[in-house]
């Protein structure tokens, strides 16, 4: 217990600091992929609604 005492007083360790300093970047970076896709999937389902309208519209209508 004394060795761990005496390394958190002694201050952050800098593989410790330059390890989580990665993390949060690796963090922020999938964050902002996965911003990306679901902006690209919002797009993509919205061009599918719009060829799928599109095709109800196209057809003729059916014989009575």
């Amino acid at each position: 217990m004394a060795k761990a005492l005496l390394g958190h007083v002694g201050g952050p360790d800098p593989r410790m600091v330059s390890e989580m300093r990665r993390l949060q970047q690796r963090i922020r970076d999938l964050e902002a992929e996965l911003i990306r896709l679901q902006a690209q999937n919002d797009a993509l389902s919205a061009q599918t609604r719009e060829e799928m309208f599109a095709r109800l519209q196209d057809r003729e209508p059916a014989l009575t």
